[in-house]
């Protein structure tokens, strides 16, 4: 198997895997899995105390990729600013499009979910299922901009926050 390096993506990057969010890689190692020599990037996402290993050859066919730009992650707050366009689907179907959604590792597709799940004080309660799914979309969203903006993630959330609120006005 040919050792094609991927020089996209090196020790100390940020990068964003689809399922788990915003991670760092730490390190790139060989590992051998099923006899093979498999070159490997060493994510670790701190705040779910985990490690991720990623096969370097695989790494953008999984959808691994580098931080969004600055540009975008304007783009994802101004589309926090809009009306909140939610579908008459059943919400079993809704959830799952959600779900989908958050995992897709898209910054402008989990700040829809985040501007379509976002409730005001005067609006009704979020049921549960709602509530989590906001969360962790809110979550991917606020760990992205603070790691784009150099921001601590107590920032970005109050950031992202204000964005939220300012569209109530």
């Amino acid at each position: 198997m040919a050792k094609a390096k991927n020089p996209d993506f090196r020790p100390n990057d940020f990068v964003v895997y689809p399922a788990h969010g915003v991670g760092k890689i730490v390190s790139i190692e060989e590992q051998e899995v099923a006899g093979l020599k498999l070159e490997m990037f060493v994510i670790s996402f701190e705040k779910d105390k985990m490690t991720l290993r990623v096969p370097t050859q695989r790494a953008t066919q999984i959808g691994m990729r580098g931080l969004a730009s600055p540009d975008l992650v304007e783009q994802a707050l101004t589309t926090l600013k809009g009306k909140a366009r939610v579908k008459r689907a059943m919400w079993s179907r809704r959830a799952q499009e959600y779900e989908q959604k958050i995992n897709s590792g898209d910054l402008l597709a989990i700040a829809e979910v985040v501007r379509d799940l976002h409730r005001n004080d005067e609006q009704r309660e979020q049921s549960y299922s709602e509530r989590q799914l906001y969360e962790a979309a809110l979550d991917r969203l606020t760990r992205e901009v603070a790691a784009v903006k150099g921001l601590d993630e107590a920032k970005a959330q109050a950031s992202v926050g204000e964005v939220l609120t300012s569209r109530a006005a």
